[in-house]
């Protein structure tokens, strides 16, 4: 299992299969883009699902979510997870997307063993996506959310960072949009993970503020005690249920006594941490002939140093110098 010295054990792993993105969100990167990690760096798609085969197999992980960058770059996304989906035990396989080319891909992504899909949507109005993410591309998210629901990767579900002054004042149409078309709605704090390192806590619409604005229209009922689990989303029923609304308060309601997640980057780097500021190798001791115990045993030493808690409130708190995009969500 792969355990820390605070009792936890991650059984999620978050495979960043790409650190490009066809985006340029304001609060990820700038206009002009990053420099893309080089093709030799990245791993190849048996070396991810090697990888991931080991993690499943020896290490305990039952849940895998494919992100980026953007995963739906990765040439090879229909095939890693269909080979993904063979594994014994079979793991849970989601996606986390920005959309885009989602209308054409979700139903080879289903067949191919897929579960579900989260996507990124932060405002419901044309004018303000382009501004958000540099790109007019907001109608083919809205396709893309339609193409998924229709291939039945349910539920599907839409994570939205509210920016204060461009879009902080959606977040009750937003709510309202996805319970009349089914989907679930994450709101995330906006958390210092951009490549400007540009983060200001005090321009962040906090979990409290959201949930505010949420209430100006609607009733909302803290999820039974409980419920939650390792989730990283604290969920308030709507209007009594069924129907349900999150929030990740990574910031300001920090979740890291129930973390159960363990990150694969596309450069094959094991981060114990979103907010890392170190990686353990698998990509080399892969390329130069380790067996799988070798791999596996890395991995839990990777694990086993991780530390009580992502320390954004602490004085000396660093920001990681990976962006999310070359995290992984």
């Amino acid at each position: 299992m792969l355990l820390d010295t605070f009792g936890r054990q991650a059984v999620d792993l978050r495979v960043s299969l790409t650190d490009r993105c066809n985006l340029r969100c304001t609060y990820c990167m700038p206009e002009e883009g990053l420099q893309w990690l080089a093709k030799p760096e990245l791993l190849t798609d048996e070396e991810i699902v090697r990888l991931v085969a080991l993690a499943v197999r020896d290490l305990g992980v039952r849940e895998v979510r494919f992100t980026g960058g953007e995963p739906l770059l990765r040439p090879g996304l229909v095939g890693i997870v269909a080979a993904c989906a063979e594994l014994a035990p079979r793991p849970e396989l989601s996606l986390t997307t920005n959309g885009v080319g989602l209308a054409r891909t979700a139903t080879a992504l289903k067949a191919a063993g897929l579960d579900r899909v989260n996507v990124s949507l932060d405002t419901l109005d044309p004018d303000t996506f382009h501004a958000l993410t540099r790109r007019h591309r907001h109608q083919d998210v809205l396709d893309g959310l339609a193409a998924a629901e229709a291939a039945g990767l349910t539920p599907v579900k839409i994570n939205t960072v509210l920016m204060r002054g461009t879009n902080d004042h959606e977040a009750a149409d937003l709510l309202g949009w996805c319970l009349e078309h089914g989907y679930e709605l994450r709101f995330i704090e906006q958390m210092p993970l951009d490549a400007q390192h540009g983060w200001d806590r005090s321009q962040m619409v906090t979990a409290e503020e959201i949930l505010e604005r949420l209430h100006t229209r609607f009733s909302l009922t803290p999820e039974p005690s409980g419920a939650r689990g390792a989730a990283p989303a604290e969920r308030w029923l709507v209007e009594g249920g069924p129907a349900s609304v999150g929030v990740i308060a990574s910031v300001t309601r920090p979740f890291c006594r129930a973390c159960d997640r363990t990150r694969l980057t596309a450069d094959g780097q094991i981060r114990n941490c979103l907010f890392a500021t170190g990686e353990t190798d698998l990509r080399t001791a892969l390329r130069s002939g380790a067996a799988d115990a070798e791999l596996a045993e890395l991995w839990r030493q990777a694990m086993w140093g991780k530390k009580a808690g992502a320390g954004i409130d602490d004085a000396d708190f660093l920001q990681p110098e990976r962006p999310m995009s070359a995290i992984g969500g």
